[in-house]
Order: C-alpha cells, then structure tokens, then sequence
C-alpha cells in the first residue's frame, strides 16, 4: 500500500487552501479524536495550527512541504479510521514520523503496529527504521539490533514477545543479559540466583511493566512462561518454542555470544540488543556482539537493524545528547589522524 490518496474517500473533500472536509460523523469524531487530543497531536508534530470549523480542518502555518505531508497524514489517519482503528494521539505522533516518500506509506506503518492482548494499548513504531526492525522481528530467527540509547531496541523487542507469547504463538519468553560488574561479585549480592540476576535485568521489567499489568507478568513468571536465564548458566541448554532476548549484547564476550547463540532450538527465534557506543569490556576484549554482526551478517535468517540518532524516541533531549556525542567523537578521530 503506497501513500493514502484522501480523494479516494468520497466523504473527504479537499480544496485549494488544504481544508479537509468530513462529511462523516464518525470520521470527524475519530480523526479529532477525545477532546481533540489528535488534532493536538498533529499541532506539535507538524508545527501548525489546526483550525476548526464544523467538519472543516484546515492547516494554519505550513509551507508547501508541510501542507503535503500534512495531507498525507491526514490520508492515512482517514484511512486507519476507515478500517476500524481507534487512533490515539501516541498513534498520530508515530504516523507523522512516518517519511513522505517511504515505501508503503501509512500502511506499512499500520501494518508494523504491535497488539499485546492484555496489554495497556497498541505499539506503533515511530520510525521507518523501527517499523523495519518490527518486522525482521516477525520474519528472521535470530535479529541483532543496534543503536543509541532511546531507539527502542529492547522495548519493541520486548513488546514483539509478549505480543506472542500471549497470543499463543510461542511458548516461553527468556530474558538474558550480560553481567559486567562494577567492583562487585555476584556472589556477595543477596538472595538466590534469580534474585542475584534481577538488578541486572530490570530495564527489560521497565519496559513489560509499561505494557502490561504487574500482576500479569507475576502470572507469567509463577507459571514458568516468563524465565530470567543468567547467561554465564546458558551452557548446555537448548531453548525450543521460545523468544530469547539478549539485552546488552555489546558487553558480551565472543565465547559467550557464540554460546548464547547455540542454544536456540526447534520454533526459538531470538533478539539481541546492543549499543557498541557503550561496551564495558576491559580493555582488549573484543566485543562479542560486534563480532557477530560481521560475521554472521550475509546469513539468510540473521537480519541485522541499525538505529540511529533520528530513531531516538525517548525523550527528543536524548537525540540532541546522542549527536553531541557523535560529533565529538568523530572530531577527536580527525584530529587523531590530523596529527598523524
């Protein structure tokens, strides 16, 4: 599906000025969405005004290139309404970072939406390199995702399983990760091995938690559905039906993700984050994660998604950091080769 046009909607009209004109009650109702929080939306999106009258939306403040993408938003929007959603303002936000000219438009990104039964609400990706990650998810066995802090790597990871965990299309989520201590041994960390793990593993908990309920995920857990698999006790273990994430990939040694990898067994497929911006490793330790990627990357069912500082969702100040730290680090490698 390419991108919407919205004079393929009888009840839409558009005329030279960009007013868009609704003649169906509900079209109205579900593109303004509860209290106009979608209109608010596509306000602070694409940095306009939306003015209001009777069934007449028109743009206030927009170029020629804003006036068309807000077109086609509002195409898409119409579209999703059209076809039973109930769009949210997150919903409007991720759809206007959906690129003009990106391949199957608005559809593709409804398409990439992520539904958790039981869960908070749908997850729509906010980027084009995220809807693409979403769906290597859904199509390779093992994907390795890679980039800055707030591109949702782990979270969409998260959602993807828990989306098929609780529709019955897998059996098991595991939960890994590697523990590069900071002065002090797990041995000396209280409680028992699972309890030892849990500090390590709580932005993967942050992440559930947003989705789904506490008292779901303690379900899960008690019925063996949800495991925390400390990596340095993988070895051995062949993991079948499940959906193993790997958080942290970066600070893996190459034994321990060539272990990690091998245990994947019968319907596994597995995810492995990691930001190579942020490896822990003593020195002279090759990152596991980064020697995976180079060669494992031409293997038909290893996909490999890099996110970048335009996926940053978090908090658009985090963007503005991630930069900041790009561009110094590529100026001390100028200077560096400057001097020699």
């Amino acid at each position: 599906m390419g991108e919407t046009c919205i004079d393929s909607f009888p009840e839409v009209r558009l005329d030279d000025s960009v007013t868009i004109v609704l003649d169906d009650g509900e079209l109205v109702s579900g593109v303004c969405g509860t209290n106009d929080g979608n209109l608010k939306a596509i306000e602070g999106s694409l940095g306009c005004k939306v003015a209001v009258r009777g069934n007449e939306l028109r743009p206030v403040g927009l170029d020629a290139a804003g006036a068309e993408k807000f077109k086609i938003l509002m195409g898409n929007l119409i579209e999703a309404v059209r076809e039973g959603e109930t769009p949210t303002p997150e919903f409007v936000r991720a759809l206007a970072n959906v690129p003009v000219n990106a391949a199957g438009g608005g559809g593709k990104f409804r398409d990439s939406m992520i539904a958790i039964p039981g869960g908070f609400g749908k997850v729509f990706p906010r980027s084009g390199n995220q809807a693409r990650y979403i769906d290597a998810i859904r199509t390779y066995d093992v994907n390795f995702s890679i980039g800055p802090a707030g591109t949702g790597k782990t979270f969409l990871a998260i959602a993807s399983a828990l989306s098929m965990v609780l529709s019955k299309k897998i059996r098991k989520l595991v939960l890994t990760r590697p523990v590069v201590e900071s002065g002090e041994s797990l041995g000396f960390l209280p409680g028992d091995l699972v309890q030892k793990i849990h500090p390590y593993l709580h932005p993967l908990y942050d992440a559930m938690e947003s989705l789904v309920s506490g008292e779901l995920i303690s379900r899960l857990e008690e019925n063996g559905v949800i495991e925390l698999a400390p990596l340095a006790y993988m070895r051995g273990r062949s993991f079948n039906d499940a959906f193993i994430i790997l958080d942290e990939g970066q600070n893996t040694t190459k034994e321990q993700m060539k272990m990690f990898l091998t245990r994947l067994g019968g319907g596994s497929r597995a995810v492995i984050t990691g930001d190579v911006t942020q490896i822990d490793l003593p020195k002279r330790v090759e990152s596991g994660l980064l020697h995976a990627i180079s060669i494992l990357g031409g293997i038909d069912g290893i996909k490999v998604t890099r996110l970048a500082a335009d996926d940053v969702v978090r908090n658009p100040l985090i963007k503005k950091i991630v930069r900041a730290y790009d561009n110094a680090e590529k100026a001390a490698e100028f200077n560096s080769e400057k001097e020699k």
